[in-house]
């Protein structure tokens, strides 16, 4: 999955990179880069840090002013504690679980550029999609209280207790949500390819917990 992500993420850089060298007025902006995703509230609960990948095409109206539309892909790597009530019930501690984020979203960029350094904020909003799946199917069983990882794997309850006789085995979710977050940028070259370090949060109210992450973004813009 993260090779076929990468590679969609390449292509649309090198499309965008061939428009900019068409453009004469840097009006075409684009970037690439590796985010760090650091999971924040409910989601710590049940996932571990992981890491994901980001790129992005957008215009600049001006020097300061710009609008960015991102594809963002985190892979969500599961918590032991997340498994552990469903092997418990289950009796198999063999059972595993994946789950990634993928998103689409569009951002307005303010940003205060030198010859060399350059800062900006950013905050936009859009569509999250949380795929979530087991290496088997699990059933819950009775009498088990309610907590975030039953809720993560898309199980429901029912008066603080997980429903019984649920059996699951893949979930996905998917809500309109929000970002905001800031940058530097070094400026490496001519016309105007510049590494970015950029920390931004992002919310989505997906269902049962919702989607709080820090991501940390290396990468090139131009």
């Amino acid at each position: 999955m993260a090779t076929k992500v990468l590679i969609v993420i390449i292509s649309v850089t090198m499309l965008c990179g061939t428009l900019h060298a068409q453009e004469e007025s840097d009006e075409i902006n684009s970037n690439m880069g590796v985010a760090l995703s650091l999971p924040l509230g409910p989601t710590s609960q049940t996932v571990h840090t992981s890491w994901g990948l980001v790129g992005g095409i957008g215009y600049n109206f001006s020097d300061h002013h710009s609008i960015v539309n991102e594809f963002m892909w985190s892979a969500l790597y599961p918590s032991s504690s997340a498994l552990e009530p469903l092997r418990i019930t289950t009796g198999d501690n063999s059972i595993k679980g994946h789950s990634n984020l993928y998103t689409i979203t569009g951002n307005y960029r303010y940003e205060m550029r030198g010859a060399k350094l350059g800062a900006y904020i950013i905050a936009g909003g859009g569509w999250y999609y949380r795929t979530i799946g087991l290496s088997k199917l699990a059933t819950s069983g009775s009498g088990s209280p309610c907590t975030p990882a039953w809720k993560w794997w898309g199980f429901s309850c029912t008066s603080g207790m997980v429903t019984p006789n649920q059996t699951m085995g893949s979930y996905n979710s998917s809500a309109f949500g929000g970002n905001f977050g800031a940058g530097f940028t070094i400026n490496v070259g001519e016309p105007s390819y510049r590494v970015y370090i950029e920390p931004r949060y992002h919310y989505a109210p997906t269902k049962n917990i919702a989607t709080h992450l820090l991501e940390i973004t290396v990468g090139i813009r131009y």
